[in-house]
């Protein structure tokens, strides 16, 4: 027999909310009107007529069924309250004795409080504070006590609709402070990915762009170099395949920091001023002279700045390669106090409008020829560290990049 009552339970669990409460009123009213003319059987004989009171006293419990009806004004609730509140006074005034508690009004006036606007709370409040009036001024109603008991019925229900409305603003407030949270969690999420994307998208451009780049230059000067010099076109394309395999371990560098979190991570470290011996080596080895000076005393640098700060060498020089067509290049490191300011020149265009790169000739058109996103993607890293940046000609007819970053 236990297993029927958990059964319902479970079942009107499972049905949508508005559902269950209709379920649930619907057994309120009933229950309550039931329990009310049960209450009246054993003095029958002294109510006359009976089938009067017993649909009086039914009629306090039954509204109860519609007292959550669907309403966007919170209306219905105070119909449910006036019918029952007049059923009430009614029986009251007809003289009938043995009155039930009254649990339908102070349900109804419940309701009201909990559902209903604030204009529709205090007339309730008035109402009911006439309807006890009326009932009370009833013959058989003068005792004391009834008017305390009946006041603290309609007080206790007062609060507790109160406690319940304020109970369910708060919820509904903290369920919109968590959707907004999340929102703003999804967001900051999207702008963290998108701030992610571009950097590995700078990485990569870095990489491949310079690389490629110088790749591109010698092959083009092995071409122009055979058949007459195979020596020099050989020591071309032995920079290629050096210059490729640099490319493909920074390339796993970057792939690795890709991995998922599970994979086990074998990553070289970060590159930095320190390795920029290799990328003057590397576009010297493809017909460029670069000058390099180091200004100040040097001082450690922040991981980013300092990778920021080889990038910008490294993607200067590799414009300057695919687009200046300069007879040389200067790179200069100047540190002081909390910065260090990294500078890129070129001599400017050479007078036979071509470059010689291992004794070949890379002319205008080429497929050196790029996009222009190296000077894009400089100026995304010096900003991300908070430097300065200033690119244009030079007087002697060239043109520089100039980073100012700070240090840490």
């Amino acid at each position: 027999m236990t297993g029927f009552p958990r059964g319902l339970a479970a079942y009107v669990a499972a049905l949508p909310q508005r559902r269950q409460e209709q379920i649930q009123d619907a057994v309120l009213g009933v229950t309550l009107a039931a329990v009310n003319v049960l209450s009246l059987l054993p003095y029958r004989s002294q109510l006359h007529p009976l089938w009067l009171a017993l649909v009086l006293v039914a009629a306090q419990g039954i509204p109860l069924i519609w007292r959550r009806s669907l309403n966007c004004r919170g209306f219905w609730p105070v119909p449910v309250l006036m019918v029952i509140a007049v059923v009430r006074v009614a029986y009251d005034q007809i003289g009938f004795g043995f009155a039930p508690l009254p649990l339908g009004p102070a349900i109804a006036f419940y309701t009201v409080i909990d559902r209903s606007a604030p204009v529709w709370r205090w007339l309730s409040a008035i109402g009911v504070a006439v309807g006890i009036s009326v009932s009370l001024s009833a013959p058989g109603h003068d005792v004391p006590y009834e008017a305390i008991f009946q006041a603290m019925i309609f007080l206790t229900a007062w609060a507790a609709g109160t406690l319940n409305r304020a109970k369910r603003a708060n919820l509904a407030a903290a369920e919109s402070r968590a959707d907004r949270a999340e929102a703003e969690l999804d967001r900051r999420a999207a702008r963290e990915a998108a701030a992610e994307r571009a950097r590995i998208a700078r990485e990569l451009h870095d990489v491949v762009a310079h690389h490629v780049s110088l790749m591109a230059v010698q092959a083009e000067a092995a071409t122009s170099l055979l058949p007459d010099k195979p020596v020099q076109a050989r020591k071309s394309v032995e920079i290629i395949g050096d210059t490729a395999r640099l490319a493909l371990a920074e390339l796993r560098r970057l792939l690795g920091v890709l991995r998922g979190p599970s994979e086990r991570l074998e990553t070289s470290p970060l590159a930095s001023l320190g390795d920029i011996d290799g990328v003057l080596d590397q576009v010297r080895g493809s017909g460029l002279p670069v000058d390099f000076e180091v200004v100040g005393t040097p001082c450690p640098l922040a991981p980013g700045v300092d990778l920021t700060a080889y990038r910008i060498v490294q993607e200067a020089l590799t414009n300057t390669v695919r687009h200046a067509h300069a007879a040389h290049a200067a790179v200069t490191l100047s540190y002081e106090p909390g910065y260090i300011t990294v500078c890129v020149a070129d001599s400017g265009p050479r007078a036979d409008g071509v470059t010689r790169n291992g004794g070949g000739a890379i002319k205008p058109g080429s497929p050196l020829a790029g996009s222009g996103l190296g000077l894009a993607g400089i100026a995304e890293r010096v900003a991300s560290c908070g430097g300065n940046l200033t690119v244009g000609p030079t007087p002697a007819g060239g043109f520089a990049v100039t980073a100012r970053l700070p240090a840490l």
